[in-house]
């Protein structure tokens, strides 16, 4: 067996760390200019088609056995030793089993966390340049086109999920629509995140082979032993009056129909992660996270991974996590039915696992949410998503106007120069 060098090496601190992206093949997971960059592509791994390969591997098991045989090639010289240096993998995964899933390991990868930088990079090569690029370039003559439903249509199909709920069918059901924009010019991946992070800098900025996006919740991060998972659900659309706002804050804080929807999303987080932990942490109320367009009910849940001969990873965790009640329903085969059933499109990669795992198995993803995805066949064409959950006390018009906050993000950077 060949092996391949991997070096971490330790750099000047303060980088820009968007602003290091070439246009092509570039990979990123920033959040309030911490976080890392990939540039170039090592190698990919895509995986669909089903729950279980001959094996019985569902495909978080594939994506595991194949980083770990790249990993058994490398021989990595790394003195910083922390979270995301040596060798990464970016990660997004569909929503649907069915659905392809991606794993880019990156040539080279620069990152930056609390006060430490550094470069990474694969092969017998000398030490690559870190390059700061001349600004993107904005959309060009832009125009929009419906997704797979019409406004009407989409509220309808709510009205039939509150009609199923309230039959006893489910507790809990989300039902995304996509809209699709056009430019003269390709999109740039670049151009996108750099005004999602000027706007949205509490949010985790991510692209991953074309998807892009500004999520704000955390579907887990995994370091030294100690899993947190960021749940949202229950949502209030922001009116830029700071009074008004804070006044509405406190009402999506007692809204009944709210936070019915988030402890389904917190049970279904909790329930998932106690057979991988020893204790867990469970807050008794959300707090409501600001963002610049909507307010959302959130609760950070935490757990002690529990000592065995094979700890969990990343990727036992995801496997077990998703699709949560805040991107699916509960109950969570039911849900998944029902989505089938009404929604009349094909997610791909949004709402689900997106981020980076590191050689010791530890890493984030969140849900890509607030997010959309480059047409690989046409560049000059991207689909947005938005979803909302559905229970019994939703009204099929507040959720299209909360569907159309949840686009703003992507929308706002799209219409920036």
């Amino acid at each position: 067996m060949n092996s391949i060098p991997v070096k971490t090496i330790e750099i000047s601190h303060g980088l820009d760390l968007l602003k290091l992206l070439p246009e092509a093949n570039s990979m990123a997971w920033v959040r309030g200019g911490d976080g890392v960059i990939g540039i170039g592509e090592f190698e990919r791994f895509e995986v669909s088609g089903g729950q279980s390969d001959k094996d019985g591997q569902d495909r978080f098991d594939q994506m595991r056995a194949w980083w770990h045989a790249k990993l058994a090639k490398f021989i990595v010289s790394n003195d910083l030793h922390i979270s995301g240096t040596g060798p990464i993998a970016f990660i997004s995964a569909a929503f649907d089993s069915t659905e392809k899933s991606v794993v880019v390991i990156p040539k080279i990868v620069i990152g930056q966390r609390n006060g430490k930088s550094w470069l990474t990079w694969i092969g017998d090569i000398p030490k690559p340049a870190i390059i700061e690029y001349p600004k993107p370039e904005a959309p060009l003559n832009l125009s929009w086109e419906g997704g797979a439903l019409e406004p009407h249509a989409w509220e309808g199909i709510v009205a039939q999920a509150v009609a199923r709920i309230t039959a006893g069918e489910l507790d809990k059901v989300v039902l995304a629509r996509d809209l699709i924009a056009h430019s003269d010019l390709p999109f740039d991946a670049r151009h996108i995140m750099i005004k999602l992070a000027e706007r949205y800098s509490a949010t985790w900025i991510f692209n991953i082979d074309g998807l892009i996006g500004a999520t704000p919740e955390l579907l887990l991060r995994l370091n030294k032993g100690l899993v947190t998972s960021r749940v949202l659900a229950g949502t209030i659309q922001r009116t830029g009056n700071d009074e008004r706002d804070l006044a509405l804050a406190g009402s999506l804080a007692r809204s009944s129909k709210d936070l019915e929807e988030h402890n389904y999303a917190v049970k279904s987080v909790s329930e998932s992660l106690m057979p991988f932990c020893s204790s867990t942490n469970i807050p008794e109320s959300p707090f409501v996270l600001h963002l610049a367009n909507v307010m959302h009910l959130a609760t950070d849940v935490t757990g002690v991974i529990s000592d065995s001969l094979t700890p969990a990873d990343l990727f036992a965790l995801a496997g077990a996590l998703h699709p949560s009640a805040a991107v699916c329903g509960t109950p969570r085969d039911i849900a998944k039915k029902v989505i089938s059933d009404l929604e009349g499109m094909n997610r791909g990669r949004y709402a689900g696992p997106a981020g980076w795992i590191d050689s010791r198995g530890e890493g984030e993803l969140g849900i890509a949410l607030r997010c959309a995805q480059v047409n690989p066949n046409n560049q000059k064409q991207i689909r947005l998503f938005a979803g909302c959950g559905i229970v019994a006390g939703s009204d099929p018009k507040k959720e299209f106007a909360e569907s159309q906050a949840k686009l703003l993000p992507i929308r706002e950077a799209l219409e920036s120069y």
